[in-house]
């Protein structure tokens, strides 16, 4: 089949790759605009822009699927449309220019966790299984009929990141069977059983960690926002970047309380501890968490939502 690929970040590139290494065409990949990156804020192609580069394939780059990038798509007569992670809507009439329409690759069981965030909110919320799903895209949010899925366990200790990119790699063999699925006139999908759960876009406050929930619930949370939005935690006013931790020893410390054990730094919290392995102070490169624990001038004490210092 004429497919066309539309995607933006990392996650979306092994589906870009398998496709361009199956039997099908890609005839147009989609993906927004250059972004201006680093300190410098240098204008950079995403890394779909940049596969499809590498790849020789034709690309649109736009922020809209408006009425301009729906006549350049429909102009490349594709068979099928396949979207992973873009970054915006797929509406009609570009919604049934494709023959076979468009389908996507979501990171999540559907209908749990319908939205831009799916990784990161399973992880929040303790989830210990997860998985992807390429479904039928509909005009209603992540809510099309699904083609096929793939679970796994959640790794001990895996980010947000660390799992998007399992999710990612797993899943481009997902969409290449769907693909010859539609291709063959064999596949088959079904409707979304059971409640809808949401995950939208997080914002830098979803990763503040509170050291008042146990431990387990401070992990997950930090889990889920790693390396995206970034978990944090607040001394005397000021923000510190948690970039790795772990579970800690058994400690009698309360809440929020720092101690440093056995040369590891370790925080109380409402139920256990955990240990602090690298942070970043505000307006300070990233160390490791006993470095920093040396140079503290102040109460070892994290602030906890609702202190008055």
């Amino acid at each position: 089949m004429r497919v066309v690929f539309a995607g933006t970040p990392d996650p979306a590139v092994p589906s870009l790759r398998a496709l361009a290494a199956s039997r099908h065409e890609v005839v147009g990949v989609v993906t927004r605009r250059d972004a201006p990156l680093g300190r410098k804020r240098v204008l950079t192609p995403s890394p779909v822009a940049a596969a499809a580069g590498e790849l020789g394939l034709p690309v649109i780059k736009t922020d809209r699927l408006d009425a301009d990038a729906t006549a350049a798509i429909s102009a490349l007569e594709p068979d099928l449309g396949v979207i992973v992670a873009y970054g915006g809507l797929v509406r009609e009439p570009l919604l049934s220019a494709p023959a076979h329409g468009w389908i996507n690759l979501h990171f999540s069981l559907l209908p749990r966790w319908r939205g831009a965030a799916p990784v990161q909110h399973a992880l929040i919320a303790g989830d210990r299984v997860t998985g992807a799903a390429v479904f039928q895209l509909v005009p209603e949010l992540d809510a099309g009929d699904v083609f096929d899925e793939l679970r796994s366990e959640v790794p001990a200790g895996a980010t947000a990141g660390d799992l998007l990119a399992t999710l990612a790699a797993d899943g481009a063999s997902l969409v290449t069977r769907v693909v010859d699925g539609i291709a063959a006139g064999t596949a088959r999908a079904v409707a979304q059983a059971g409640e809808p759960t949401l995950a939208p876009k997080l914002t830098i406050a979803d990763g503040a960690l509170d050291f008042r929930e146990p431990a387990v619930r401070v992990l997950d949370r930090f889990r889920g926002t790693t390396p995206e939005p970034g978990a944090h935690a607040s001394l005397g006013g000021q923000r510190l970047k948690v970039l790795a931790a772990t579970a800690g020893p058994d400690a009698d410390l309360p809440p929020g309380r720092l101690a440093l054990l056995d040369r590891s730094v370790v925080a109380g919290t409402g139920e256990g501890t955990i240990e602090l392995l690298t942070v970043q102070p505000a307006g300070k490169g990233a160390m490791p968490a006993a470095d920093w624990w040396r140079g503290l001038r102040q109460e070892p004490q994290l602030d906890l939502p609702g202190d008055d210092r």
